[in-house]
C-alpha cells in the first residue's frame, strides 16, 4: 500500500522524532537520500553541473546539504539564494565544500536544477523571482528535482491554483503527501522516489494499492465454487443508440471475478451481446448490478431507483448517474463520473471539478452517501466514511471511447463477487489501468484492447 499523509501529520511526527535525535540529524537523513537520488539521476557526480534553487525553508537545508555531499565527490554546485533567509549551517556546508553560491545565470548551463524553494509547509504559487528561476529552466530544457515536493502546488489537495514547479523527478522523505497522488500536482511531480527518514506516523487519509494489495483484495474461486457462488452480475447496459456500449461493458464484466452475467435490455442490443459474447444469459437473480453505460433513449429513472432501493449493490455509470440522488442509505451504491459528470451532479463547473478533484469527490461522496470513483488522469476514490484511495498507474492512451464502459463492468462484476464498493473501486481501477498499459506499450489502443487485455494482466497481478 502506498500512503499520503497531511502536512499536519508529518509535521508532527517529525518533531516527535526530532525530539529523540541529536539536532540536525533528521536533516542528515533527508540530504543524505537526496544526494544519491541526484546522483543516480545523472548517472554519476563528478564534473556534474547542479543548481540549487533554495529558499528560507528546511527543504533548502537539505538541498544545500545534499549540494556539499555532491560537490565533495566532484560535482560543480552552485546555489542560487532565493531568500535572505537561507539555511545558515547548511550553507556554510555547501562553501566549505567547494560549492558557490551563484546568480541565475547558471541554470541555462546546468546539468539538473535542485527545487528547494519552498516546503510542505508553502502556500500555492510562487514569488516572482522564484517564478522566473524556474522559467529559464524549462526555456533551456533542463531537467528539475523537487525537494520534497515542488513548490507552488498545494500540497495537502493535489491542487495547482497559481505557477509552480513542474519536476522532472520528486525526492521525498518519510511518506508520500496527498500532492503526490493526486492530479493536477500528481503530474507535476514526475517519478517520485521515497526516502525513509524513520516517521512513526499515523493511519493515512489516502492510499494507493499496490500490485499486493490487490492480490489480496481478489475473489478467487476455490475447490468448492459453482458459477452462483462465485457471482451473478445483472448489467442494464447499452441502447439502440448505443449498443457498442453493451458489448464493451460486457467484455468487461466477464473478465471479472464473476460466474455469470445477466444482459437486461432491448432485443436487438441483447443479439449483439449475446453474438460477442454467447456465455451471456437473460433476467434472473444477480448479486449487483451494472446500469448506465450507453442507456440513453432506454434510461428509466423510477425503474434504476427501485433497484437502488433493493438489497443488491449497484454500479452506476453514465446516464445511470441521473438517477443518483441525496436521499436514502446508498452506501451500497458505487458511482463512476468523469468530471463532466461529476460537476453536473454537484452543480459546478467541469473545470472546477478537474481544479479541485479530492474535494469533490469527497464533497459528493458524503452528498449522496456513495462511494465516488472520480475517473481521469489518476483516479480519485472517495468514500461515505472519508477514505480516500487513488488509482495513478493508468497510460494517458486509457483516455479513448468505451474505456469507461470496460471499467464499469469490471467494477459491477467485482461487486458481485462479494467486494463492497470502495474495494471494488481500487481493485477494478488498478486492473483496468494494468490492463491499458498492458494493451498499449506505448500506443495508441482501443476499450475493446483493454478488455482484451485484463485477464493477462489479472493474471501477472494475482501470480
Amino acid at each position: 500500500m502506498r500512503r499520503a499523509h497531511t502536512v499536519e501529520q508529518v509535521r508532527a511526527a517529525e518533531a516527535a522524532l526530532m525530539a529523540k535525535l541529536p539536532e540536525g540529524t533528521l536533516m542528515q537523513r533527508a540530504a543524505t537520500g537526496l544526494a544519491v537520488a541526484i546522483s543516480n539521476f545523472l548517472g554519476g557526480t563528478y564534473g556534474n553541473r547542479i543548481v540549487l534553487l533554495i529558499g528560507s525553508g528546511d527543504n533548502g537545508g537539505d538541498a544545500l546539504y545534499a549540494g556539499a555531499r555532491l560537490a565533495r565527490r566532484g560535482a560543480q554546485v552552485t546555489a542560487v539564494l532565493l531568500s535572505p533567509k537561507a539555511h545558515p549551517a547548511g550553507l556554510e556546508a555547501l562553501k566549505l565544500a567547494g560549492g558557490r553560491v551563484g546568480t541565475s545565470e547558471a541554470i541555462a548551463k546546468a546539468d539538473v536544477v535542485i527545487d528547494g524553494i519552498v516546503g510542505i509547509g508553502g502556500r500555492p504559487g510562487l514569488r516572482p523571482d522564484a517564478l522566473a528561476a524556474v522559467q529559464v529552466a524549462a526555456d533551456h530544457d533542463v531537467p528539475i528535482i523537487a525537494v520534497d515536493t515542488p513548490s507552488g502546488v498545494d500540497v495537502d489537495t493535489g491542487e495547482t491554483p497559481e505557477p509552480h514547479v513542474k519536476a522532472t523527478l520528486t525526492v521525498t522523505f518519510g511518506t508520500h503527501k496527498p500532492c503526490h497522488l493526486i492530479d493536477p500536482a500528481a503530474t507535476a511531480c514526475g517519478p517520485v522516489h521515497l526516502i525513509d527518514i524513520g516517521l512513526d506516523l499515523p493511519p493515512a487519509p489516502i492510499e494507493s494499492l499496490q500490485a499486493g494489495d490487490v492480490r489480496d483484495l481478489y475473489p478467487v474461486p476455490h475447490g468448492e465454487s459453482d458459477k452462483y457462488s462465485r457471482g451473478v452480475l445483472g448489467l442494464m447496459v447499452g441502447s439502440p443508440q448505443y449498443p457498442g456500449a453493451a458489448v464493451i461493458a460486457t467484455a468487461g464484466a466477464l473478465a471479472g471475478p464473476v460466474g455469470m452475467v445477466r444482459y437486461i435490455g432491448p432485443d436487438p442490443v441483447a443479439q449483439a451481446v449475446r453474438e460477442a459474447h454467447p456465455e451471456v444469459v437473460g433476467a434472473g437473480r444477480v448479486q449487483a448490478w451494472t446500469i448506465g453505460s450507453g442507456l440513453g433513449d432506454e434510461l428509466d429513472v423510477p425503474r434504476i431507483r427501485e433497484l437502488l432501493e433493493a438489497d443488491e449493490p449497484v454500479l452506476l455509470d453514465a446516464d445511470g448517474l441521473k438517477a443518483l440522488d441525496d436521499s436514502g442509505d446508498h452506501t451500497d451504491i458505487l458511482a463512476t463520473p468523469h468530471a463532466g459528470e461529476l460537476a453536473r451532479l454537484l452543480g459546478v463547473e467541469r473545470a472546477t471539478v478537474e481544479a479541485e478533484r479530492l474535494k469533490h469527490a469527497r464533497q459528493a461522496a458524503e452528498r449522496f452517501d456513495a462511494t465516488i470513483l472520480l475517473k481521469g488522469a489518476t483516479t480519485v476514490i472517495a468514500a461515505p466514511d472519508g477514505r480516500v484511495q487513488v488509482s495513478g498507474n493508468a497510460t494517458p492512451w486509457l483516455a479513448t471511447a468505451g474505456a469507461g464502459d470496460v471499467l464499469a463492468g469490471l467494477c459491477g462484476a467485482l461487486l458481485a463477487s462479494g467486494l463492497r464498493p470502495f474495494e471494488a473501486a481500487g481493485v477494478g481501477a488498478y486492473l483496468h489501468s494494468a490492463a491499458a498499459v498492458l494493451a498499449s506499450d506505448g500506443a495508441p489502443i482501443t476499450s475493446g484492447a483493454v478488455a482484451q487485455a485484463l485477464r493477462e494482466a489479472t493474471r501477472r497481478t494475482l501470480a
